[in-house]
């Protein structure tokens, strides 16, 4: 995705059709690979999407205070995507009770406990202040430079880096706070 969004804005918020379908083709692709990180599923992440830009649509005259459109459908999307995977993982643990034996570095019981932890992480990072994390996301999960996200955050790269660290500070103490011992 480019850091520039290549619509009209005020004519998407009016309620523009053909100006919502440059917004859906201009973001499709990384939003549906986002969600695949998440979801694991590839079907899933497309339905995440779909619905993402429904709900981007719906609420397309509050988007002035959401400042970034890029940003706020990545987050709804990671959002749902994450709620999308928790369930299932939910569903899986009742429909799998008997686990291997744990000592199997590759037993259902370990990766259970790889994707529990994940969620959490994941879970502690939706806490964190809006700014911080829009920044992690952009950062741990997509993999955008600080350049690029301070492009598309509207902040210096310094405030970037500085947001970033705390925001990572924050996330470790809580998990260490909630497991017992460090990442």
């Amino acid at each position: 995705m480019t850091s520039k969004v290549p619509i009209n804005q005020d004519r998407l918020i009016n309620g523009d059709e053909k100006e919502f379908k440059s917004l859906f083709d201009w973001l499709y692709v990384g939003m549906v690979q986002q969600a695949t990180f998440y979801t694991n599923d590839f079907a899933v992440a497309e339905d995440v999407v779909q619905e993402t830009l429904i709900r981007v649509w719906n609420k397309r005259d509050e988007w002035p205070q959401f400042g970034s459109i890029e940003a706020y459908c990545l987050t709804v999307a990671r959002n749902l995507a994450i709620d999308r995977s928790e369930r299932k993982d939910a569903r899986a643990v009742e429909l799998t009770p008997d686990m291997e034996d744990a000592s199997d570095a590759s037993s259902p019981y370990e990766r259970l406990v790889s994707k529990e932890r994940m969620a959490l992480i994941h879970r502690l990072m939706n806490e964190l202040p809006e700014k911080q994390r829009l920044i992690m996301q952009l950062r741990d999960v997509e993999g955008k430079s600080y350049k690029e996200i301070a492009v598309v955050l509207n902040l210096t790269e310094e405030q970037v880096k500085v947001n970033l660290f705390r925001a990572r500070q924050k996330v470790k103490q809580r998990f260490i706070d909630i497991e017992g011992y460090g990442l």
